[in-house]
């Protein structure tokens, strides 16, 4: 994928759940010399199956956190750009969407976001990694929550446009929630989907398809980041042809 003009790699931390030795010394020796020989340079996207950051059951969670760091431990010698987390899984997901009363929403939302605050700090803690180093990532819990966390941790943000355009986080304009997240901006996730509306359900797997598939303006996007100098890295989570079509058109409307 570098020698077709991919870099930085974002590395699955998921991978170690089906290949237990996917981060194993060996295997990151291997891609140290690889970065060293080619260039290529790596961000790390955190384990998010079987995971749960944020749950209110406390071993789970402690569990959880200690996944997390064994793979932010393998990998530290690749010294990756960024590792990008979600903060909270998909039981905070599942109640995200129950059909509750308010109050009582906001309550167990919020409960659920300190969780994902008490593993964070264990995180950073246990690895000693700087805080901006992590991202947590737009994913679906509410964003004015997630971007909570950002700022009371002084972490970073991964913005991943599919699941903003679905309305994973909620009812959000892209645009703003990129004007928003901007100076804490590490990563993009950058993949395309049918804009969601208010009061509609979810349209679970409308996200994560190839750049034109969708109502994204990839053009006003790229032109919004280009305008505010960011540089960071954009990750492609598609397959690898819709990753090709993606990048020649990214390559058509930056020429």
């Amino acid at each position: 994928m570098h020698g077709q003009g991919f870099n930085p790699i974002e590395l699955g931390g998921d991978l170690s759940l089906f290949i237990p030795h996917a981060f194993a010394p060996h295997t990151v020796e291997r891609l140290a010399a690889l970065k060293r020989e080619t260039g290529v340079t790596y961000t790390v996207h955190l384990p998010l199956w079987s995971v749960e950051p944020s749950t209110p059951l406390t071993p789970v969670r402690l569990g959880s956190v200690k996944a997390l760091v064994d793979i932010i431990r393998a990998t530290q010698r690749l010294e990756p750009e960024v590792y990008v987390l979600h903060a909270t899984g998909a039981l905070a997901a599942e109640f995200y969407q129950m059909r509750l009363p308010p109050g009582a929403k906001a309550v167990l939302l919020r409960g659920f976001q300190a969780g994902a605050r008490a593993s964070i700090q264990q995180i950073l803690a246990e690895t000693g990694i700087a805080s901006r180093k992590l991202a947590i990532e737009t994913i679906e819990f509410p964003f004015d929550l997630t971007f909570e966390l950002a700022e009371e941790l002084d972490l970073s943000i991964c913005l991943d446009t599919g699941h903003v355009l679905s309305g994973f986080p909620g009812r959000s304009d892209l645009d703003a929630v990129l004007e928003r997240v901007l100076p804490r901006l590490a990563e993009i996730h950058l993949h395309d989907s049918p804009l969601w509306t208010t009061g509609a359900p979810i349209a679970y797997g409308k996200d994560h398809q190839a750049l034109g598939k969708g109502s994204l303006d990839v053009a006003a996007l790229l032109g919004q980041l280009a305008a505010a100098h960011w540089d960071g890295p954009i990750i492609f989570e598609l397959t690898v042809p819709e990753a090709l079509a993606s990048l020649d058109m990214v390559r058509q409307v930056t020429r």
